[in-house]
């Protein structure tokens, strides 16, 4: 992922959120925080931290929790040294009786120039059960499906509830 520096076009822009979506969904978190500068400042929900150990244990608590988890994500905008993008990960909640959750998020994303490494990551998600109960149903990303072929919308019941 370090491989693409800014500044961005629209396809390096592309590929830099591909590469991390493939890294993401690797689970591993010593793989994903070598993508990062050592003093990378995240904010993930409501928790803030900084560098590589910090990633490191943030994400191997992520994924001890969030069992069966994929994620896509999408280039939302671009410029120079920045990158927004839209996401959306499925999971099982070990926290929660193995339910099956969907997160939707945005994120901003600022590289370093030399390295092309991240040195800011701010995220905002929200959780939804899927399926009555959280039992799954409705799922998009089931085992044997390229998480960059499901359509997300309406067509998908991706439907925002009633209020």
């Amino acid at each position: 992922m370090a491989d693409v520096k800014p500044p961005f076009t629209e396809v390096s822009a592309k590929k830099k959120v591909k590469a991390a979506q493939d890294l993401w969904n690797t689970r591993d978190p010593s793989r994903v925080a070598q993508s990062y500068t050592p003093t990378s400042v995240w904010r993930n929900r409501d928790s803030f931290f900084t560098g590589t150990d910090a990633i490191i244990a943030f994400l191997t608590a992520k994924w001890q929790r969030e069992q069966n988890y994929r994620l896509r994500k999408e280039l939302f905008a671009y410029m120079d040294d920045r990158i927004a993008v839209q996401f959306w990960y499925e999971y099982q909640d070990a926290a929660d009786g193995m339910r099956w959750k969907r997160c939707y998020g945005l994120e901003d994303w600022t590289f370093d120039r030399v390295s092309g490494k991240m040195l800011k990551r701010m995220m905002s998600g929200n959780d939804m059960l899927i399926g009555p109960d959280g039992n799954g149903a409705g799922r998009w990303f089931v085992d044997g499906v390229d998480v960059d072929e499901v359509r997300i919308g309406e067509e998908h019941g991706d439907v925002a509830p009633e209020i």
